[in-house]
């Protein structure tokens, strides 16, 4: 059974333009019709005050108020219509896997960092682009770099109590080269990939 009721005027926002119909499908305890077209229903009216075997319809047009007091399970076809709905894994993926880490090389850096994902909080960092790192290496760049900041993110998320991360790769990205040697060196340092 769908219930509805048309707010009391008092309610509505003024001025409001579309009148409250309001008709009752049995007669009323005083045995006669109450219809009420383009008049505003009795401030009395309340669910209490609607004896049971009563049905109250209301017909709003657009822009007024009601209450709707139905509930309906939805369909699968009306899930289908949102697309945007995020599967189980993308939901819980976050907390599954909490720590994630993100790796950039710049034609002159390479920049390593492990994140928290709820929290966007930085575990830990290393780039060589750090003082002490730019003036002891030889080549900010190549595979000897990236073997010091997979070993530095390492150390640094062990100090902080992460020894499980995790890596997505992006679009079309490959697990090789420079970045292969930073995640191997971080699992040879003792922190696991899940």
């Amino acid at each position: 059974m769908t219930l509805q009721l048309a707010l009391p005027p008092s309610q509505l926002p003024r001025p409001y333009s579309c009148p409250p119909l309001l008709r009752l499908s049995s007669t009323t305890p005083t045995g006669r019709w109450w219809s009420a077209v383009g008049d505003s229903p009795p401030r009395s009216l309340s669910f209490s005050s609607i004896p049971p075997s009563l049905h109250l319809h209301t017909h709003l047009s657009e822009g007024c108020s009601f209450i709707q007091a139905a509930w309906t399970r939805r369909s699968r076809s009306e899930a289908a219509k949102k697309p945007n709905r995020k599967s189980w894994k993308q939901r819980t993926d976050m907390y599954m896997r909490p720590f994630l880490l993100n790796v950039f090389f710049s034609k002159r850096f390479i920049h390593a960092k492990v994140m928290h994902r709820g929290t966007s909080k930085v575990i830990s960092v290393a780039t060589t682009n750090a003082k002490d790192l730019r003036n002891s290496l030889p080549s900010l760049t190549d595979h000897n770099a990236c073997r010091v900041v997979g070993r530095l993110i390492a150390e640094r998320s062990k100090e902080a109590d992460v020894y499980a991360l995790a890596y997505e790769p992006r679009n079309n990205e490959r697990i090789e080269g420079k970045l292969g040697i930073v995640i191997d060196t971080i699992k040879e340092n003792g922190v696991i990939f899940v």
